[in-house]
């Protein structure tokens, strides 16, 4: 019997068929499985070989990684993540992922188990929002592991699972926005004028100092937020994409509730926003101390402090700003938020719809009269 050119096969005490094969890294190595038949071996050998010469070959120890171990060695390895995003990310892991996948390797999560994964997560009442969020870092983590030759194919390819189809937020009324500012504590207003009428971040709110306002030209200058790392403490860093950082014009409407805020600071204030003691603002103490108090004052409960920049979108949009002007406005470099705003209100498509029926008309009328005439040339 001519001996194979390629790896060998070997009969078992228990009847089956053994393979094995020499791989690229040198290493003697068995087929996964065993086989009932020679034959069965013998065709697993063939495809392998044909694997190596493609340049396929997959070293079966290389994902044999935990995907908790590779996920926050991938986290660590993200160059230029923001501190804020890089809490997010952990936090998916280690309540999200981690624990469903605890024992399991990256080599052996397939499809469906990822299936499995995320139908979990939302049986357990994670909501679709978090949901899309894990799915979507879990789809990244894999994406390097085919990168790294781990693994050949990404197994999260469930169709529509990163999206995120988050419920509308209110938009409100300038009165609503102005409910809030007099029943919020008097040196707060101009921060709730300011996040409205410029549609500004918290994070950018919370950071800016008295010399980026620009009274006489009605502009705010941003160009920097405030993060809070892990474990406490605060820090500030540059806006959320080179896109932030912007100059930013609001109407001289709010000018007077700024000029006598910051006339109040005093001309070593740090900060134009502040919580009682000088320090730094933090987004949870604001929400339960002042924020909270102050919708149910204003008979507003509900409403989300980002709810202010969603109204401010709004408000520039039915100014009249375009596509450019809004992405410059949000701060944003790509225009898929800036285009949430440009769709038309209910009220616009009903003006639409109305000034086409009444071109509709005057067509019809124009050429019924056309016709009216013509009929009346005809010889009877």
């Amino acid at each position: 019997m001519a001996k194979r050119r390629f790896g060998r096969v070997r009969r078992l005490p228990s009847g089956r068929y053994q393979a094995r094969y020499p791989g690229p890294d040198g290493s003697d190595r068995p087929a996964p499985d065993t086989f009932v038949t020679k034959t069965d071996a013998e065709v697993w050998l063939t495809m392998k070989e044909a694997e190596i010469r493609r340049g396929d070959w997959l070293n079966p120890d290389a994902g044999t990684v935990l995907i908790a171990d590779y996920g926050a060695a991938w986290i660590e390895e993200r160059p230029g993540l923001r501190p804020k995003t890089v809490m997010l990310y952990g936090y998916l892991l280690r309540a999200h992922i981690t624990p469903y996948f605890q024992t399991v390797t990256v080599a052996a999560i397939t499809l469906a188990a990822v299936r499995r994964w995320r139908k979990k997560l939302l049986d357990n009442g994670v909501s679709p929002v978090t949901a899309a969020k894990a799915y979507r870092l879990l789809r990244a983590i894999m994406n390097t592991a085919v990168d790294d030759g781990l693994v050949r194919r990404n197994p999260c390819r469930i169709k529509g699972a990163g999206n995120e189809d988050s419920p509308e937020r209110p938009v409100l009324t300038v009165p609503q926005v102005y409910a809030i500012a007099d029943a919020i504590d008097p040196r707060y207003r101009p921060l709730i004028l300011l996040a409205a009428f410029a549609s500004l971040r918290w994070a950018e709110l919370a950071a800016l100092t008295p010399q980026d306002i620009d009274l006489d030209a009605c502009t705010v200058r941003v160009i920097r937020q405030i993060m809070y790392p892990r474990g406490g403490g605060h820090s500030f860093g540059p806006p959320k994409s080179r896109a932030g950082r912007r100059v930013v014009s609001f109407p001289d409407l709010i000018a007077p509730d700024l000029r006598e805020h910051l006339d109040g600071l005093g001309p070593a204030a740090p900060l134009v926003f502040a919580s009682p003691d000088g320090a730094p603002m933090r987004h949870s103490n604001f929400y339960r101390r002042v924020w909270e108090p102050a919708l149910a004052a204003a008979g507003l409960p509900g409403v989300h402090f980002h709810d202010l920049r969603h109204t401010g979108n709004t408000l520039a949009r039915d100014a009249g700003a375009d596509l450019r002007d809004l992405m410059e406005h949000m701060g944003h470099d790509s225009t898929r938020a800036a285009l949430i705003y440009l769709h038309t209100s209910a009220e616009r498509q009903r003006a639409i719809a109305d000034q086409v029926s009444k071109n509709a008309k005057t067509a019809l009328g124009k050429r019924s009269g056309t016709q009216r005439a013509r009929r009346r040339s005809k010889p009877s």
